[in-house]
């Protein structure tokens, strides 16, 4: 088992600098221009850090909540923060066009503005998500708030895209940002999602164990000496951050955190301190692959990521559920 999974990690390494490689190599400009060179090697290098942060966020925070809910078919959008990220961040732009006084703030122009909000969308989300667990603690009670907290942010969000048509370049900047898509994303903005992504890792990696043990059952787990209330509580807080980290730098990308974990798991079992390695690995391929497939189809205009990411995962995701229901007939 351990050298599968130590395969599984040098092939995880070997994709990602083979995506990485390809997505600095195709584009479009051309390379052989030695003026224009760094300057593209640069654009490009920025796009594929955002890629791969936004993707290995979104994995690991896919493989934090179907260990906490013990449900193969949830995501990090079932707590609502996803919702709330999206949210945050059209209400940022909207206010970027609207308080023209923002434009002058020395260390928040545009390209901070941008994450500020979505970071506060997610903790809002959190926050809310966070007062109605203190009173009831049963994860049924969690995941249908979280449907709920989904549901009000994406109508909120339909109203702030219904107030940013009057304004052109408003209007196709809050739409940009909603398909998903890493190619706005600039330096400062992987600065400040670099450390939220880095640490929310380190902290599902840290917090292993005791999702290993949730997976045999709450009652079970608290007899073998996890606090469930304070795991589940902490837990979230990190799935919140790191789902914030990749909306900030691309905006709505889907399916990831859903299909990646269970891609992995035949082949580096169900560990959460070996998945969690491997999920932000396998994940931040899947979506540089994605952009790159983005940026290389032969359209006029450059397909959105999270269009990319849809379409790849919404069949995916039809053969999960096919697959759950086979098993749940046999079982």
């Amino acid at each position: 088992m351990a050298r599968r999974v130590l395969l599984s990690y040098l092939v995880l390494l070997a994709l990602l600098a083979l995506a990485g490689l390809a997505a600095l190599l195709i584009g479009s400009g051309d390379l052989g221009d030695s003026g224009l060179r760094s300057t593209l090697l640069g654009l490009r290098a920025t796009r594929m850090a955002a890629a791969f942060l936004a993707g290995a966020a979104l994995a690991v925070g896919g493989v934090v909540a179907q260990g906490l809910f013990h449900n193969p078919l949830v995501s990090p959008s079932i707590l609502g923060t996803t919702g709330g990220a999206m949210l945050g961040g059209q209400m940022a732009l909207l206010a970027f066009a609207a308080f023209p006084a923002l434009r002058d703030l020395p260390y928040l122009g545009p390209t901070m503005l941008l994450p500020v909000g979505c970071l506060v969308g997610a903790q809002l989300a959190l926050l809310l998500l966070l007062a109605f667990v203190r009173a009831r603690s049963d994860s049924l009670s969690l995941l249908l708030t979280g449907f709920i907290l989904s549901s009000l942010f994406l109508a909120l969000g339909g109203f702030v895209t219904s107030l940013a048509q009057d304004s052109w370049d408003l209007a196709r900047a809050v739409v940009s940002f909603t398909l998903g898509g890493v190619g706005g994303a600039t330096r400062r903005q992987l600065w400040l999602a670099a450390p939220l992504v880095a640490g929310g890792i380190a902290a599902a990696w840290g917090w292993g164990r005791s999702l290993d043990l949730l997976l045999s059952g709450e009652e079970e787990a608290g007899a073998l000496g996890v606090d469930v209330t304070q795991t589940r509580r902490w837990l979230t807080v990190w799935l919140a951050v790191l789902t914030a980290a990749a909306v900030s730098v691309g905006g709505n990308v889907i399916f990831v955190g859903l299909i990646v974990p269970h891609a992995l798991r035949p082949f580096v079992g169900v560990q959460h301190r070996r998945l969690v390695p491997a999920a932000a690995l396998g994940g931040g391929s899947f979506v540089v692959l994605c952009d790159l497939l983005a940026r290389a189809l032969p359209t006029r205009s450059e397909i959105p990521l999270g269009v990319v990411t849809g379409l790849i995962g919404a069949p995916v995701f039809l053969w999960l559920l096919a697959a759950s229901r086979r098993e749940l007939a046999h079982g």
